[in-house]
């Protein structure tokens, strides 16, 4: 999930939104503004209304917000880098770079989110307890309340034992610490996301049917959601179980073609492009590599500007660059490929270039594991 804007960094990791929120946080205005304040508290202004719903829903986010900082957080001090937290529709997403080592580390990352949102949740409903018994009462009281309330429910909706829930995590940690299989652990998750989302699109079809309205369709979206989330993360186990074992080393393209940062576009189109196989080009400088270059940047240059433009302005930088060792498991690997949009990693030893990595070579890997361990499957029955 990509950000739309960013609002800068919490705890040294970046913050975004995208542009989905804006969807649920006026959802969630309008429902308290135009519907639950006025019914619970009547005759008062329509301003102090849409006033109370609009805080809430802010703060509704803050508190959102502070779930996926935990998650973060928590995952640094545990060793696993964070590129970021969005906030989208279906709520936030921390997106970590690497896997937990252990079934404590993933106890400690997933659990620390919904406890979070229940203590902001008892701490709205103390503060409520506290107006109340002042003699307080109206928006003021009720915007506490519902506070409490959805923070309450969002805390045991995400411990529900259903990937990619926190709660998910938690059954993966559990199933992981009792069997020692990792992947086992995720598929059990993955299926037990696919069952919750099939029973929240039937609950959410049986409400919508019987007179609940909106509320019943966001439930079955929610499902819908769960579905798919779930068979990703299923398909992600799958491929981690048949790359099991398998090295960089043992997937890369060695030696792979290189060329100059300093050579125009024009040059690479009419030398290169038609000799060179691959879809991908390495830049190197004294062996080391610079850039990488692809069909799909080059494509975008438009003909009038090849022969002024180098590759360099068009790769992918130094900086950008994902580089691995051949020695160095590829599964470690997989989780990095984002951070270059074009999806390949150069393999280096001793600052030097030795090999690439492409999305076709880890899919040879795929189906080659998955083979491997058809085999031991059918010598262990």
């Amino acid at each position: 999930m990509r950000a739309s804007f960013r609002l800068g960094r919490i705890a040294g990791v970046p913050v975004g939104v995208n542009w989905s929120v804006l969807v649920i946080f006026l959802l969630i205005a309008w429902a308290l503004s135009a519907n639950q304040f006025p019914r619970s508290y009547p005759d008062r202004p329509t301003w102090a209304y849409v006033l109370a719903g609009l805080a809430a829903a802010v703060v509704f986010f803050v508190g959102l917000l502070a779930h996926e900082v935990a998650h973060a957080v928590v995952a640094k001090r545990n060793g696993i880098a964070v590129e970021g937290i969005t906030l989208w529709l279906f709520g936030g997403v921390s997106q970590l770079k690497g896997e937990a080592r252990d079934p404590g580390a993933e106890l400690r990352i997933a659990g620390v989110g919904p406890l979070v949102s229940l203590l902001i949740g008892l701490f709205f409903g103390a503060i409520a307890v506290v107006v109340s018994l002042a003699g307080g009462h109206g928006l003021l009281l009720g915007s506490l309340a519902w506070l409490a309330g959805i923070n309450v429910l969002l805390a045991v909706f995400n411990v529900l034992p259903a990937a990619p829930l926190d709660g998910g995590r938690l059954l993966r940690a559990a199933v992981w610490k009792a069997t020692g299989d990792r992947t086992k652990a995720s598929v059990v998750a993955a299926r037990a996301g696919w069952v919750l989302g099939v029973l929240l699109i039937g609950v959410g079809i049986w409400q919508f049917l019987t007179g609940f309205g909106v509320g019943g369709l966001w439930l079955a979206l929610i499902g819908w959601f769960l579905i798919g989330a779930a068979g990703v993360e299923q398909r992600q186990a799958r491929m981690g179980s048949a790359l099991s074992g398998v090295r960089v080393g043992d997937v890369m393209t060695p030696q792979p073609q290189t060329a100059s940062a300093e050579m125009t576009v024009a040059d690479f189109v009419d030398h290169y492009l038609f000799a060179y196989r691959h879809t991908a080009l390495p830049l190197t400088e004294d062996g080391r590599p610079v850039g990488l270059v692809t069909l799909d940047r080059v494509r975008g240059i438009p003909a009038d500007r090849r022969a002024t433009t180098t590759l360099a302005e068009v790769a992918c930088r130094a900086d950008e660059l994902v580089l691995a060792r051949p020695e160095e498991q590829l599964n470690d690997l997989l989780p990095r490929l984002g951070e270059c949009a074009d999806g390949r990693a150069l393999v280096v030893t001793d600052q030097q270039l030795v090999g690439i990595v492409s999305p076709s070579d880890i899919s040879r890997a795929v189906q080659r594991g998955s083979l491997r361990d058809q085999f031991a499957g059918g010598g262990r029955g």
